[in-house]
């Protein structure tokens, strides 16, 4: 080896990181299976690379014997004390048998190996930057699409978006610029694998934290999200200055916050509603946008039953059942609904009609 090759080794350990150290032991390694492989498969072998010079030498070890029956992986201790006189039976003798041509071979070797280490650095390097980035928001453009996935292209490395993690009817083109969730950085023997979705829950917090100051800020904080992609969404908030709307920081001046998370998730409906400890509360709220007239919280059950005007079931249960469904996931609450007249008919008047609770939310379209 080269004076040049040992700069090379210094230079990366300066600019990428990589120990010298390590790789030195690591073409130390691969030079013993290159000599076994070209020179000598059975013979115990040592190299040694010199770290200031690059000179490579090749030691044949031995075992020190009385009579050899191997002359490939022992030597006599008459022969060896020629060697060194103060070998001893069962020492292990060390002869040079550095090939004439090894340097060949120890420079494709060393080459192999550095270019080898060099990449798994960098997807060490990868890998530790986007672990830190799991469960967050980022930006990539649309590189190519097949049967299965979406390829986004993060800058230094290509992350998968699965065909299944795209919303309803939601398509992209190619170099189109996409906001995307990391559910999932994984480092695989082909280097870090990220996963990326447009459907779980965690992308419509994070947009909220991204538009929202008072999030951000520690200020006001999100204490649920319930989330069918692509159709509607419901988001719990509390704040925790008396003094501060977390429903309006949310919605913002003239809606100008939540609309530009409507956008980016492509029209999807949101609900905001404030968290409350009353469970009573809470649940009313979560079923915004219809009224409600009374909620009976059941606790063995972890179920509330809740009374609308007649006029507002349908909107209560909302299409397909989606908002009362909703409003259970949010809470954590099972949600019995019924109508006034319902309620009437197999409990007896709830209230006076008409007397609604006071809820505290905003749907936006």
């Amino acid at each position: 080896m080269s004076m040049e090759f040992i700069e090379a080794m210094n230079e990366l350990e300066r600019d990428r990181g990589i120990s010298k150290d390590i790789l030195f032991e690591a073409i130390e390694a691969a030079l013993i299976s290159s000599y076994k492989r070209n020179f000598n498969a059975a013979q115990n072998v040592r190299v040694d690379m010199n770290r200031n010079t690059g000179v490579i030498k090749v030691f044949a070890r031995k075992n020190v014997v009385e009579e050899v029956m191997d002359v490939r992986t022992e030597i006599s201790v008459v022969s060896a004390r020629d060697i060194n006189p103060n070998f001893q039976l069962d020492d292990v003798a060390e002869i040079e048998v550095t090939p004439r041509d090894f340097g060949r071979i120890a420079a494709q070797t060393a080459k192999q190996v550095v270019t080898q280490r060099i990449r798994e650095a960098e997807r060490g390097l990868i890998y530790n930057a986007f672990i830190d980035k799991e469960e967050d928001i980022v930006t990539g453009i649309v590189q190519r699409q097949d049967a299965r996935n979406i390829y986004v292209d993060l800058g230094k490395i290509e992350a998968v978006l699965p065909l299944t993690e795209l919303m309803p009817n939601e398509k992209f083109t190619m170099n189109e610029r996409i906001k995307a969730y990391i559910t999932k950085v994984e480092n695989t023997t082909k280097g870090p694998q990220i996963i990326l979705s447009r459907t779980h829950p965690g992308l419509l917090k994070r947009l909220f934290e991204l538009e929202v100051p008072e999030i951000f800020d520690g200020v006001v904080e999100i204490r649920s999200v319930a989330r069918e992609a692509g159709f509607r969404s419901k988001i719990a908030v509390f704040s925790r200055n008396e003094e501060v709307d977390p429903v309006g920081s949310c919605v913002g001046p003239r809606g100008i916050r939540v609309q530009m998370i409507v956008g980016e998730l492509r029209g999807e409906k949101i609900d905001i509603v404030r968290y409350s400890e009353s469970v009573e509360e809470y649940v009313a709220n979560a079923l915004s946008p219809s009224k409600v007239l009374e909620v009976q919280v059941f606790e063995d059950e972890k179920m509330a039953r809740v009374i609308v005007p007649d006029y507002q079931l349908s909107l209560a249960i909302g299409i397909k059942g989606q908002n009362a469904r909703l409003a259970a996931k949010l809470t954590g609450w099972k949600i019995d609904i019924k109508s006034e007249t319902q309620a009437e008919e197999e409990y007896g008047r709830p209230k006076e009609a008409g007397e609604e609770m006071h809820q505290d939310s905003i749907s936006v379209d």
